[in-house]
């Protein structure tokens, strides 16, 4: 019985958003059935790897909205009823494609490609300005207890930013830019820096082994909204019995971590560097990263906030001494009509 309940409830949270979230776990089921039973592969991978991850990822996206818009007031539902019909209708673009064996991103080959394309990025530009828009609402509402507000406002943030990672990936190549001046090119922009896209990739995630790939930075990016939600859920149940204080200063200290990791993968990528083999730079800076985060974390649990006014040692009402003179003034006070 508590299953249909929570599924009645999920639903209520944003009914177009929801209904986003379904279509797209239905996408992602006929692209794993897809990548078993069709052999075709595009860029160097199934045909339908890339329907899988985006229905995922898009699952995962309108979930987590339409939790956040739930608890927000109806100018942020608005909000969330165009971001489904745009996330959808990208997704549906990709599928169409995949269905044509063709690619879906980069792809000029003919008009139609060109205009799926293009299309494309004009709806990351408005998801983007939308979640701009839902950021403004969030910095004026609070969302749960100050540390998951905390989160969320962190996690919109680094989204904000990883989002125009895509942009990145629109200029043609040297290769391409060389091919277009000789006549034309089937395929302006690519995902990897310093070497082809279809290259040597990470299981499921494609991410090229072997040179930069903007993939990376744009997949931590998109999700810090998700991660820091996360991050707040964990504080909350490991942090438990410390002050709330301390909690929110703890998911700072994780949210600035976070937007540095993100800002390490954007740096690595653009140098043409594979995530799986990072230079002695990269090693240094996700060093420093890691000490900063755990002496922020640190610092986050051994420092004492202002005790609240009244409870200081020596003032009254407060804890100790004052709290014994007070009795002893009032019992001398009424012992004193019997002297």
């Amino acid at each position: 019985m508590r299953v249909p309940l929570l599924l009645r409830t999920a639903l209520d949270w944003h009914r177009p958003l929801m209904t986003a979230a379904a279509l797209s776990g239905l996408v992602f089921a006929v692209a794993l059935a897809g990548i078993a039973a069709d052999d075709r592969v595009l860029v160097g991978e199934p045909v339908w790897s890339k329907p899988a991850r985006f229905a995922l990822s898009i699952a995962v996206y309108t979930v987590t909205l339409a939790w956040l818009l739930s608890r927000t007031r109806r100018f942020g539902h608005r909000l969330g009823t165009v971001i489904a019909v745009l996330v959808t209708a990208e997704l549906a673009a990709i599928v169409v494609q995949t269905v044509r064996g063709v690619r879906s991103h980069f792809n000029v080959a003919t008009a139609v490609d060109a205009v799926v394309f293009n299309a494309m990025g004009v709806v990351i530009m408005a998801v983007w300005a939308l979640n701009l828009a839902l950021a403004a609402v969030l910095l004026r509402r609070p969302v749960g207890d100050r540390a998951t507000t905390r989160a969320v406002r962190w996690g919109m943030a680094v989204t904000l930013a990883g989002m125009p990672v895509a942009l990145l990936m629109s200029p043609a190549t040297p290769e391409q830019a060389a091919a277009l001046a000789e006549g034309g090119s089937d395929v302006i922009g690519a995902h990897t820096v310093g070497a082809p896209d279809g290259g040597p990739g990470l299981p499921l995630v494609g991410w090229s082994t072997v040179a930069g790939d903007l993939r990376v930075p744009h997949f931590v990016g998109v999700h810090g909204l998700q991660a820091m939600i996360l991050v707040a859920l964990t504080v909350g149940a490991v942090a438990r019995y410390r002050s709330e204080a301390a909690r929110v200063r703890l998911v700072g200290v994780a949210g600035a971590a976070y937007a540095g990791m993100f800002g390490l993968t954007a740096w690595q990528a653009l140098r043409g560097q594979s995530v799986v083999a990072p230079d002695a730079w990269t090693l240094t800076v996700a060093g420093a990263l890691l000490v900063c985060a755990v002496a922020g974390s640190w610092w986050a649990l051994a420092r004492r906030g202002r005790r609240p006014p009244g409870s200081e040692p020596g003032a009254a009402g407060g804890r100790g001494r004052p709290r014994a003179s007070v009795t002893r003034c009032r019992r001398r006070g009424r012992a004193g009509p019997h002297r």
